[in-house]
């Protein structure tokens, strides 16, 4: 499956490694970093093995306050503008339409929105553009209390249903299904009974037609998991949670451990059974 994106057709036969690039003073699995930092960890996870780098410059995470886009364009428009030197495919983060506009502008390859495009003239940046990719992804509510919103008859099927609606709206509007990937939302608007039953589940949200991208790393889900370990010390749940989302479909992983995820796929790739 390819999906194109503005400089990049990225081929997903086999599984991608979107590298994470937060350039916030509040991620919950950053320090705080600022905009030289991020683009030395831009050149770094390239040389690590990622596929594509995703900046972003609000944090999303439980609780985060919104940031104005004057504010979140100062952050990463340096960033990106070094980043796009780097020969791979360079998304953003972002729910602004404003700063989904100015990124295009400037030649971002995707525009990676948590709200999947449902704000306000958002469909319309993005059908103009004519080429950049898209990520769309699950959340309900806004991230300061999104929390509140997690409740569900059955998780996976109302993901399901959210991801193949935006998919419909998106080609209503005329843009190409191959520029389109998808992300259930792992951690935004879901509890720990809901991240682990979308991962068991996974497979029913591979066969919507489109790649399906996933972000595990470090998520709080995995904390819990092992008992209460911090964000930077759940590199290796991070890894496993992202080789069974590949085991199960995932065509591209969106993580902060590059160079260990890249490994491990190796290792993944070479006991694949052989076909043909």
């Amino acid at each position: 499956m390819l999906w194109r994106t503005t400089r990049f057709d990225i081929d997903c036969s086999l599984p991608r490694v979107m590298g994470i690039v937060n350039c916030t003073p509040d991620s919950f699995a950053d320090p705080p970093r600022g905009i030289e930092e991020a683009i030395e960890l831009c050149g770094r996870l390239v040389r690590e093995g990622a596929d594509l780098l995703d900046i972003g410059g609000e944090s999303t995470r439980p609780g985060a306050a919104p940031v104005s886009v004057d504010e979140e364009l100062g952050r990463i428009l340096p960033v990106l503008d070094a980043a796009l030197q780097l020969g791979v495919p360079v998304s953003v983060d972002t729910r602004h339409v404003e700063t989904m506009r100015a990124v295009l502008e400037r030649g971002a390859d995707v525009v990676n929105d948590v709200q999947a495009l449902q704000a306000p003239g958002a469909l319309d940046v993005v059908a103009a553009h004519g080429r950049c990719g898209v990520c769309l992804m699950h959340m309900r509510g806004e991230p300061q209390g999104m929390g509140a919103e997690a409740h569900y008859d059955d998780v996976v099927r109302e993901v399901r249903a959210f991801l193949a609606a935006r998919l419909a709206a998106v080609a209503m509007c005329g843009v190409d299904a191959q520029r389109v990937v998808v992300d259930p939302g792992i951690g935004f608007a879901k509890t720990q009974a809901h991240n682990l039953e979308l991962l068991g589940r996974q497979p029913e949200l591979a066969d919507l037609g489109r790649p399906l991208l996933v972000g595990w790393s470090r998520k709080s889900t995995l904390g819990r998991l092992t008992g209460g370990k911090p964000p930077a010390e759940r590199v290796f749940a991070s890894v496993a949670a992202a080789l069974i989302a590949v085991e199960r479909g995932a065509r591209i992983v969106r993580v902060h451990d590059v160079a260990a995820t890249v490994d491990a796929l190796a290792v993944w790739r070479a006991a694949r059974p052989q076909r043909g």
